[in-house]
């Protein structure tokens, strides 16, 4: 038993939208998966043309295209065009909420030539790229060097621009933090148009440490540098079933990589825990290995990323049945290995995908492409999915997993969770998010002096009543979600869709030093406050007017100083 009751809940009628989600699977298969095969390979080919290119001519293509960033700012008239964003289609966003704010009046900056990286210094172990450069991309580049980035989201589609503007995490994240937290230094074209590098410890390091969870208000990264570490050829992962109430499924999770001796041998490289039921978890840890050991006789290698192979998450579950196994996972494989699935809600798109018939003659045009699937909607099935569908990630102390894990189940019923530890680093400054204060005071497993250990809890999935046709109200569930995380110094990814109200947003957020690099920079008219941007529903005229008025406040205050 999990020890924790859902409420009973009415039957719900269904309804036309119940239908067109149920049977969307057909305009998945014979329009999605197609199309998104040819943009995939379409991408891929401009990836390796970009390869193919020399180190000089891909800095001086950067050089060129910032300035033509600059030019464009410095075209924009204050008094008439709107708030600056950039020209990206809103629904190419990767992640659920609605990129509202293009419809209201708006001053656009294209940035679609960011997509190379431009340097990768084996010296140095930093990989300089652009914003629009994704994780397959930058995988299929270091990985043959026995190189990665620190953190590597798992989804191929993901872009450094949004992982570092946003949120990204990975299986490292324990070691490494959030992927900003590997960022060295970062090319910013500010508001007035001028170009800065920023730094821990130059004169904008204000502005490096205040771009991360900004959403792009603070100006346009152009390029970044971010930490590249060694690795070997393959992860040798093992997974271990668990059985027992949430809380013990917690203490499990904890247990397999915060060691509660505190040694530091058994901390491994790589952790993720996928809970499966209220009362079942697998726990995946893993450690990078040579060829050589991979190939040994007795041995098990698993190419996961064949399109026939079982999806990820459903080979991790067989460890219920069979017990503790290990096995080698090709490196690059094994960081992608929950793209063709989605995680687990590729289920969901399409029921069939995971049949071993599907896999075998259609597997290879997995996963669709995300921002099609959003383009091919419909208003009236992007409501449902908000209403009836749950993708949501609570970042929260390692501490409050078990309570977390008891509230969602209360509130969602809904399974897999996703469990990835990741280190909060005390800063220099407060940021949008941090630690809680005084946490290197009680000593708790996972925390050191200068990091406190977080979890990510991730829930992508339809909750357990839609399943059985029972009422269900996403909006409420969400809006209990984010006060449990307020109330529990938890703090939740802009990519998802919020039902924050602006109060409770900045009592999430700490406000603090955005408002000063908002300030400083000159963000304030220009770009669009953060949480404007992040808030669900349509932006109005009022709000860019609003934002007019706020730098016009700003203006002259600034000139009472003077």
């Amino acid at each position: 038993m999990s020890g924790v009751e859902a409420p009973l809940r009415p039957k719900r009628k269904k309804v036309l939208v119940d239908y067109l989600v149920q049977f969307r699977w057909i305009v998945v298969i014979f329009v999605v998966l197609p199309v998104s095969c040819f943009i995939y390979f379409r991408l891929f080919l401009g990836h390796v043309r970009s390869a193919m290119k020399s180190d000089e001519r891909r800095r001086k293509e950067h050089e060129e295209n910032v300035l033509k960033v600059i030019k464009r700012l410095k075209q924009r008239d204050p008094t008439k065009d709107g708030l600056v964003c950039t020209a990206r289609k809103p629904y190419i966003a990767v992640g659920m909420r609605n990129v509202d704010y293009k419809r209201a009046r708006h001053f656009e900056v294209d940035l679609s030539a960011f997509r190379n990286i431009v340097e990768i210094d084996k010296e140095r172990m930093i990989a300089k790229v652009e914003p629009l450069v994704n994780m397959g991309q930058i995988t299929r580049a270091t990985i043959p060097m026995n190189l990665s980035l620190a953190v590597v989201a798992e989804l191929d589609d993901l872009t450094v621009g949004g992982l570092i503007n946003g949120y990204g995490i990975e299986g490292s994240s324990h070691l490494y933090g959030l992927f900003s937290d590997t960022v060295v230094a970062m090319e910013v074209v500010l508001a007035d148009g001028r170009l800065v590098r920023c730094t821990k410890d130059n004169e904008h390091s204000d502005l490096f440490y205040g771009i991360p969870w900004s959403q792009g208000t603070l100006g346009l990264m152009v390029s970044a540098e971010i930490k590249l570490i060694p690795v070997r050829e393959y992860m040798r992962v093992t997974y271990t079933p668990h059985r027992g109430t949430l809380k013990e499924l917690a203490q499990a999770y904890a247990d397999s990589f915060a060691p509660r001796d505190g040694d530091s041998s058994r901390v491994p490289d790589f952790v993720e825990t996928m809970i499966y039921t209220p009362t079942e978890a697998v726990c995946m840890t893993g450690k990078y290995a040579s060829e050589a050991e991979a190939k040994k006789k007795g041995n098990v290698i698993n190419s996961i990323g064949w399109w026939f192979k079982p999806w990820f998450y459903q080979h991790a579950q067989t460890a219920l049945q069979m017990g503790e196994f290990v096995e080698y996972i090709p490196t690059r494989e094994y960081h992608h290995r929950h793209t063709r699935s989605l995680y687990w809600e590729g289920k969901l798109i399409l029921p069939c995908a995971d049949q071993w018939w599907f896999r075998w003659f259609l597997g290879w045009l997995m996963p669709p492409k995300v921002s099609l699937l959003k383009a091919t909607q419909g208003e009236a099935i992007r409501n449902y999915y908000h209403d009836m569908h749950v993708i949501q990630d609570l970042l929260i102390p390692l501490y409050k997993v078990a309570d977390a894990l008891e509230f969602c189940h209360r509130e969602t019923e809904l399974y897999p969770v996703w469990l990835c530890p990741h280190r909060l680093f005390k800063l220099p400054l407060k940021t949008m998010v941090h630690p809680e204060t005084g946490f290197e005071d009680h000593h708790r497993q996972g925390d050191t002096s200068f990091a406190q250990m977080f979890t990510d809890v991730g829930l992508y999935y339809a909750p357990g009543p839609v399943f059985r046709g029972e009422e269900f109200d996403g909006a409420e569930v969400v809006r209990k979600l984010e006060e449990w995380m307020i109330q529990n110094h938890g703090f939740q990814p802009q990519y998802s869709v919020s039902e924050l109200t602006e109060k409770n947003f900045w009592r999430m957020f700490d406000a603090s030093h955005y408002e000063h690099c908002r300030r400083k920079y000159g963000a304030i008219g220009t770009f669009m406050n953060v949480y404007y941007k992040s808030k669900k529903g349509r932006k109005t005229e009022k709000e860019v007017q609003d934002a007019e008025a706020e730098a016009a406040i700003v203006e002259a205050d600034h000139a009472e100083e003077d």
